[in-house]
């Protein structure tokens, strides 16, 4: 049940595995917080579902307390609940005493097919290993809605990856702030809908955990907002470099930029045709005209006002951009780099340090970067080999900063993987650099910006329709 749009609003902190477990302790009382916990999944499971047969898959740790936990509260409710237990709990734990207090019935897998409503509660999202065995296969054939606690089992929490199996869910329900597998894919559409439940742990934890991951939205940043005085040269002047074929991309960001607010924007081309066809196509845009790259890398240098400049949209991945690229940073100006202004890299990520905002998708991130398998840790390295924001496309866009700052953009829906959305988004990007946003919080913006206009948009959007969409405020 693959979501067009995550069905939740979340905290803007994500915490890992590791860093909950911490919050726990921080906060001790685990019988208390166990108790709370399931409790807020039995509320979930009453609120949206009617009373049916439940079983419950419970697991020997902590995840498989809760869901005792949640078998007794449903049980009171006058639900009829039954328990599978994978292994009996710890002697001493927190589960063990759970699983005493729980009166009723207790199942195996022989009753799945009969379940009108399965609770997974094997696994939480520290899993260290594949979940696989008799338990994965009977959730990988259950016909029920699968209510998960704290993840589907075999999810893992950091990541978002599958370890071995993991069932898809109708629900999930976790606990005082979502981990970062809750928005990465595939873990994003296994969750299916996800509640992030209020149980007890006091706010100051994270003060002492200090979570350096977050939820991509407008909480992370301040859009600028033009004042009584504000004048155009005020606003912030963007720099686009075409190229001298494939203008399109060029017109596109250029038109996303205007819309976002700069004050100014100009077009800068290798070709007297390219110009042309600026002037003609965004008659709102300044143009300079100039023969070949390394006149059109001149011109911008020599004007100091022309501090943002966006370079990679339709320029192709030559020693011509590369040229272009390495005088810009040598002029210390600040530069988004998209398309073939990344792939003109490839292998040499070092040469881009001091790119204030790079934008590549996954096939560009790895031939510039390497593998981003692990899209959390794999952008984090690449912010800090270049000193400067990556925006890892994608539809869970990451969005990381060099001093180890990453956000997990989770608004964009599917209908924006089509041609010229990655221009409009560096258009997006330059134009909050230039009227004064860090590289961070302008890309983090940018991506919601641009997930926030396809939705308004719909199916059947195309790159054209974005920058016209793109929210005011």
């Amino acid at each position: 049940m693959a979501q067009t749009r995550p069905t939740f609003a979340i905290p803007m902190e994500l915490l890992t595995p590791a860093e909950m477990a911490e919050a726990d302790r921080f906060a001790g009382n685990g019988p208390a917080l166990m108790e709370a916990a399931g409790h807020a999944v039995a509320l979930a499971i009453q609120r949206r579902f009617r009373p049916c047969r439940v079983l419950v898959l419970a697991g020997p740790g902590n995840n498989g307390g809760d869901g005792y936990v949640v078998a007794r509260r449903l049980e009171q409710a006058g639900w009829d609940v039954s328990v599978a237990a994978a292994a009996p709990p710890r002697p001493g734990s927190d589960a063990k005493g759970a699983a005493a207090r729980w009166r009723g019935r207790m199942a195996t897998l022989a009753d799945v097919p009969r379940a009108g409503l399965v609770v997974d509660a094997l696994f939480g999202a520290g899993l260290a290993r594949d979940f696989e065995g008799s338990f994965a296969h009977a959730l990988r054939g259950c016909a029920a809605p699968v209510v998960a606690v704290d993840v589907p089992s075999g999810m893992d929490g950091a990541t978002g990856a599958v370890r071995g199996f993991a069932p898809q869910a109708a629900l999930t329900v976790t606990f005082f702030r979502a981990k970062p597998g809750h928005l990465l894919l595939p873990g994003r559409d296994l969750c299916g809908e996800l509640v992030v439940a209020d149980i007890g742990l006091p706010a100051h934890v994270l003060a002492s955990i200090r979570p350096r991951a977050f939820a991509n939205g407008p909480a992370l940043w301040d859009r600028p907002a033009p004042g009584s005085a504000s004048h155009k040269h005020s606003r912030g002047h963007v720099t686009i470099v075409s190229g001298a074929e494939m203008t399109g991309a060029a017109l596109l960001a250029a038109r996303a930029a205007r819309r976002t607010g700069a004050g100014l924007v100009t077009i800068a081309c290798p070709s007297a045709e390219a110009a042309q066809i600026h002037r003609i196509a965004e008659p709102g845009a300044l143009v300079i005209e100039a023969a070949g790259m390394d006149a059109v890398a001149a011109a911008i240098v020599d004007d100091p006002r022309r501090e943002v400049i966006l370079a990679g949209p339709g320029l192709p991945p030559g020693d011509a951009t590369r040229g272009l690229l390495r005088a810009l940073l040598a002029a210390q100006r600040r530069v988004v780099a998209d398309a073939g202004a990344l792939t003109a890299f490839a292998g040499d990520a070092e040469a881009l340090r001091g790119v204030a905002v790079v934008t590549p998708h996954a096939a560009e991130f790895t031939r510039v970067f390497g593998s981003a398998q692990d899209r959390l840790a794999a952008t984090r390295a690449a912010a800090a080999r270049i000193g400067g924001a990556v925006l890892l496309k994608g539809a869970d866009s990451v969005v990381a900063a060099p001093d180890g700052r990453v956000a997990v953009n989770h608004n964009a829906p599917p209908w924006l993987a089509t041609g010229g959305t990655g221009d409009v988004l560096a258009g997006i990007a330059a134009s909050l650099l230039a009227q004064g946003m860090p590289p961070f919080e302008a890309a983090c913006a940018a991506a919601w910006m641009q997930g926030e206009a396809a939705m308004r948009i719909g199916p059947g959007l195309i790159a054209e329709d974005l920058p016209d969409a793109l929210p005011r405020n």
